[in-house]
């Protein structure tokens, strides 16, 4: 008898830790599984970043184009916007059968488009995108880091959501413009140090995002130092000056 309990006490001790030992693997291969197949904050793209080139975008038939903008995409400034303003002037340069949805918004700045205008953009499907959002939050006060929290959120929609040549213009020379020949030197050279500082990160930006940039304030920014450019109320462009800002940009898209 004293045999038999013996014996019956052995077998569960042994069973015990049989069953530990199977417990304690299975958790450990467990564990490996897990770290291979779902790795911590891993983002997968959906989509080839790079984008068309100008060769690719213009020798492939009929183009969808979508502008981004504020009243400069509107036209304002010239007697004809749906025909003289840099968008319609850009359009009419795509090849035949090209379709262009012109969402700018007069007085836009760049979160109301992101709100407004980028969603259509997305839905579209386009092969172009311009842009030119920024001389209003320049001129209108909007914090550096905010605008550019927004750009980057806008240039990386825009990227993960489409494959369009992406072309960006930037802040020309403002203190040359009639809307602000009051303001000192003093404050004129302040200015061009806040151009300059958002004009350098837009660079960046684009650089990240696969976007091309026109840059209106290079060249001694032609767009706002020749007085023609310049409509009468001394902010917008004018007729030659939309001929102008579409030259610029189409430069830069047919590259």
């Amino acid at each position: 008898m004293k045999i038999q309990v013996q014996l019956n006490r052995s077998y569960r001790l042994l069973l015990f830790v049989l069953l530990l030992v199977f417990v304690c693997c299975g958790c450990g291969t467990a564990t490996a599984t897990g770290s291979q197949t779902a790795p911590v904050n891993r983002v997968m793209p959906t989509r080839d970043a790079q984008p068309v080139s100008g060769q690719q975008l213009l020798g492939d038939g009929p183009v969808t184009y979508i502008a981004l903008g504020a009243s400069d995409a509107v036209g304002v400034g010239s007697s004809k916007p749906s025909s003289q303003g840099y968008v319609p002037l850009i359009a009419q340069r795509l090849p035949k059968g090209s379709r262009l949805v012109n969402l700018g918004i007069s007085g836009a700045r760049l979160h109301q488009a992101m709100q407004q205008e980028l969603p259509i953009a997305l839905s579209t499907s386009p092969k172009l995108v311009t842009i030119w959002l920024v001389v209003n939050d320049f001129v209108g006060g909007v914090s550096y880091d905010s605008y550019m929290r927004g750009l980057d959120s806008l240039l990386k929609q825009l990227r993960a959501g489409t494959h369009a040549r992406i072309v960006m213009g930037n802040i020309p020379d403002l203190t040359r413009l009639p809307s602000f020949a009051k303001l000192s030197a003093e404050q004129k050279a302040k200015m061009l140090v806040g151009i300059k500082r958002w004009n350098a990160n837009i660079n960046l930006l684009g650089a990240q995002y696969h976007v091309s940039i026109v840059d209106l304030f290079a060249q001694e920014s032609q767009l706002t130092a020749h007085p023609e450019y310049v409509s009468g109320d001394g902010f917008h462009p004018s007729v030659a000056g939309y001929r102008q800002l579409a030259n610029s940009f189409w430069a830069v898209i047919a590259s």
